[in-house]
């Protein structure tokens, strides 16, 4: 539904266009003039979305200039990730970490990718060093992930507070490195089920 990953975006537009009906009677006392301007606004959106998602990734991928192939080369991930079923986190993780671990990794179509991500890193001029610095900047070792959360919900339900304690602890440093093995057990991914996860509005 509308809380996919892959929908956000659409949502995000719906939402500024309800926020820009709720300005119109400020952008011009004319109606027709102050939807032309409301607009032509919104219709910047996807634009300046895709350009800062981009962006987003290619830290992500420690790449610091953008260049042609750039979003091929993002793309290609995604789409490897998505066929492999890999988890968006730990995938990128994996990446800034080095691990090679789960089957991902032994796919042509990673070693593939990863050879044209490993040239695209050796010829920009920071360093390796430099790139993997970046990476740790914008992947973090762990995010609340939901089986952990309600697991330490039906804990403190049970007044036994030691699990959500242990999980809000770890969640102060999601980017902190050195904490990477200590913390391994938030970023186990829940086991698969034949039922898909319903997420609310007030999740």
């Amino acid at each position: 539904g509308r809380y996919a990953y892959k929908n956000q975006p659409s949502i995000a537009a719906w939402n500024i266009a309800r926020f820009a009906e709720t300005l119109l009677p400020l952008l011009s006392e004319d109606p027709e003039a102050s939807i032309q301007l409301a607009q032509r606004s919104i219709s910047m959106f996807q634009k300046l979305y895709q350009e800062n998602w981009y962006d987003g990734m290619r830290e992500k991928l420690g790449l610091f200039q953008e260049k042609s192939n750039d979003r091929q080369l993002i793309d290609a991930l995604l789409s490897v990730m998505f066929l492999q079923k890999a988890d968006f986190t730990n995938t990128f993780l994996d990446l800034t970490l080095g691990r090679r671990d789960a089957q991902i990794y032994h796919t042509k179509q990673f070693l593939a990718w990863e050879e044209q991500w490993n040239e695209r890193r050796r010829k920009q001029k920071e360093s390796i060093a430099d790139s993997t610095k970046l990476m740790q900047k914008r992947n973090p070792i762990l995010i609340p992930r939901n089986h952990r959360v309600e697991e330490a919900l039906e804990a403190a339900q049970e007044q036994n507070f030691s699990p959500l304690t242990s999980l809000m602890n770890a969640l102060r440093h999601p980017y902190d490195y050195s904490l990477v093995n200590e913390h391994q057990y938030y970023s186990v991914v829940p086991e698969p089920t034949g039922c898909p996860y319903k997420t609310y509005c007030g999740t």
